[in-house]
């Protein structure tokens, strides 16, 4: 299994600063929130390991963010000597395909669809960070997809 370190170096690994590509910690939490969503809905099992939180601005990998924090809202920077091998490639045909739609969006906008997503709405409570737990993004994830 992988590490979400190693899901949120793929999408850095497929920004591009010349096209005005950048992510920000705050959209990188969503993106890899997503992919592994949609590899439970799809496979059955999860991307990573580590746990994934209900935060104020949606779901958020504590790890992850913890990790990139200091960039603030500014964009983090390609990884050096990520091996995209690592991944098979039905693995990395899903992180494109959740990159080539949600990579679109801004960090903000992609914050305010999580919020209108049942995993993180059942599992936010005010002033607590609450663990969304993978059987929920799996009913979810699997209402959102295609068959």
């Amino acid at each position: 299994m992988h590490s979400c370190f190693d899901v949120a170096k793929y999408f850095l690994a497929q920004s591009s600063e010349d096209a005005g590509d950048l992510i920000s910690n705050l959209k990188l939490q969503k993106l890899v929130y997503y992919a592994q969503g949609f590899s439970l809905a799809l496979s059955g099992r999860p991307l990573f390991d580590e746990h994934i939180e209900a935060w104020l601005h949606g779901p958020v990998i504590p790890a992850l963010y913890h990790h990139y924090k200091d960039f603030g809202s500014g964009h983090i920077p390609h990884p050096v000597a990520f091996d995209l091998g690592i991944f098979t490639a039905q693995e990395r045909e899903l992180l494109d395909e959740a990159y080539e739609f949600y990579g679109q969006y801004s960090a903000w906008r992609l914050r305010q669809l999580t919020h209108d997503e049942s995993p993180w709405r059942e599992s936010y409570r005010e002033g607590s960070n609450q663990v969304i737990h993978r059987d929920s993004m799996t009913r979810f994830f699997q209402t959102q997809v295609v068959h």
